[in-house]
């Protein structure tokens, strides 16, 4: 038991701070199969998914009370603090995987009342340490493609609520007005944020060793914010505002969708820069999952928009794309088990 909490220790020390996009990938990817119709899949990736939290906040809870300083360093980061958002986004993707996948919404209530805890924390916190911060880094230095999980963090919170509603009598009325503000918000950070990391792409020198996985971020904030709208679409029937207001968010959703499109090949094409003609090493890295989660949100939120918009001939997108999904998904947790083992075996050796 010593040796277990000994080696538990050792890694939540380091933690990555941005982990829990793995589990905003494998939720992302098994909610996407389910709504293709695809068996086995989800469920198997749900119970992957289940083990993922529970581990991952084993280790975040281990890092707060153990290591409590570094984890506040890396909070208040410009370059670390924004991957804290994936405890939020993280936690109500995996409470939407549990209404859909597995029909839990009890237990997906209690989540989403944490994901709302831990975004008004992290979001406040963050922000006003790097406001406040005297010496403050170049944009070249200071942000990147995870800032976007801010983005990511408010409109999961979005969904998760608005998915709730129908399991809800009391202040449903409410919960979608709240639902709907964290849409809109969601779409302002990532105008705003965007807008730096375009700059920060076409305008400052970018090396290709810092073109990292989390740059896919670029389109995944779009794809979860096409996934918010057309949430709040498919749920109009519950509140009136939404159906007085669905021109303009069928108009908006789209418009974030082909944003979130139009990214892709070129997020293809740097990385084939990156690692095929600057041969820059191809191995496991926890913001590979930055990619991944992406990849899957698409595959999920184009599907959704077919159902929104009803255009039934947009589904052809999400059959493709859920096969490239889940061989990014495969490969990065390919490199994660071994990882885990690796470091299991190390660390045997070494006691």
């Amino acid at each position: 038991m010593k040796c277990l909490f000994n080696f538990i220790r050792k890694h939540a020390e380091n933690l990555f701070s941005g982990y829990f996009a793995l589990v905003m990938a494998t939720g992302a990817l098994s909610i996407g199969t389910y709504l293709l119709g695809i068996r086995i899949l989800p469920k198997a990736l749900l119970w992957i998914n289940i083990i993922a939290f529970c581990s991952l906040w084993v280790l975040t809870i281990t890092r707060l009370l153990f290591f409590f300083p570094k984890l506040k360093r890396d909070l208040t980061s410009h370059t670390l603090g924004p991957g804290f958002f994936t405890l939020v986004a993280g936690t109500n993707v995996f409470g939407s995987e549990l209404i859909i996948v597995a029909n839990k919404p009890s237990i997906a209530l209690y989540l989403w009342i944490l994901g709302i805890i831990l975004w008004f924390f992290i979001m406040y916190t963050f922000f006003t340490a790097v406001t406040i911060r005297k010496n403050k880094p170049t944009i070249a230095e200071g942000i990147n493609g995870a800032w976007l999980i801010a983005a990511v963090a408010t409109q999961s919170v979005s969904i998760l609520g608005t998915l709730l509603s129908p399991f809800i009598d009391s202040g449903r009325s409410i919960i979608l007005f709240f639902t709907l503000c964290m849409y809109f918000l969601g779409c302002m950070l990532y105008l705003n944020i965007m807008t730096l990391i375009f700059y920060r792409f076409t305008f400052v020198d970018l090396k290709f060793d810092a073109l990292t996985p989390p740059y896919w971020i670029n389109m995944g904030a779009v794809a979860i914010t096409t996934l918010a709208g057309s949430t709040l679409i498919l749920h109009a029937e519950y509140f009136s505002l939404f159906t007085e207001i669905t021109p303009f968010l069928k108009g908006f959703t789209l418009f974030f969708w082909i944003t979130g499109t139009w990214w892709i090949p070129l997020l293809f094409i740097l990385m084939i820069w990156r690692h095929i003609y600057h041969r820059y090493p191809l191995s496991y890295d926890p913001q590979f999952w930055g990619m991944v989660f992406p990849l899957s949100m698409y595959t999920t939120s184009s599907y959704q928009l077919s159902q929104a918009l009803g255009l039934s001939f947009l589904i052809v997108i999400p059959k493709i794309m859920v096969v490239i999904a889940l061989a990014a998904w495969i490969f990065v947790f390919i490199g994660l088990v071994h990882r885990i083992f690796t470091n299991i075996k190390s660390y045997i050796i070494k006691n």
